[in-house]
């Protein structure tokens, strides 16, 4: 299995921010975790409110936790609420049940890292990170695995 590099951490928020302003989205934090939920980078762009490196790690952080991006939880949070409070306690606050999370897989489909953006709307933030991951080279799983 690959391990995700700082190198390929940056391109991933290099090209998510990018694609944020080429969208002209509001302003995103982008982080990017390794398969063990740890830091490997982090942005966050001007103008960008105080939480949203919490929330952007959050997704990112809930994505490696369950195993699938956050579009799979916000839709497991709608049909099973009480799961989803769970989660969220078990977890000490860190899953965001919100897409913009989403998992990075290597050549061989093991997950080696997670993305998750905060900043705009759920689907906008996880077009950037689709945008940020495919740049790296890498393949995403959005929702399920």
């Amino acid at each position: 299995m690959a391990k995700l590099k700082l190198v390929e951490a940056e391109v991933m928020i290099d090209a998510a921010l990018a694609e944020g302003r080429k969208l002209k989205l509001a302003p995103l934090a982008v982080a990017v975790l390794d398969a063990g939920g740890h830091v490997i980078a982090f942005k966050r762009e001007d103008g960008a409110g105080l939480v949203r490196f919490d929330i952007a790690y959050g997704k990112a952080w809930g994505s490696l936790g369950m195993g699938f991006g956050t579009r799979e939880i916000t839709a497991r949070a709608e049909k099973f609420p009480a799961f989803i409070t769970s989660l969220y306690a078990i977890s000490h606050g860190r899953a965001v049940p919100s897409p913009g999370g989403v998992l990075v897989l290597d050549q061989d489909s093991d997950v080696i890292g997670a993305v998750g953006i905060s900043g705009d709307t759920g689907d906008n933030d996880e077009w950037c990170a689709l945008a940020g991951i495919a740049a790296a080279g890498f393949r995403a799983a959005p929702g399920k695995i």
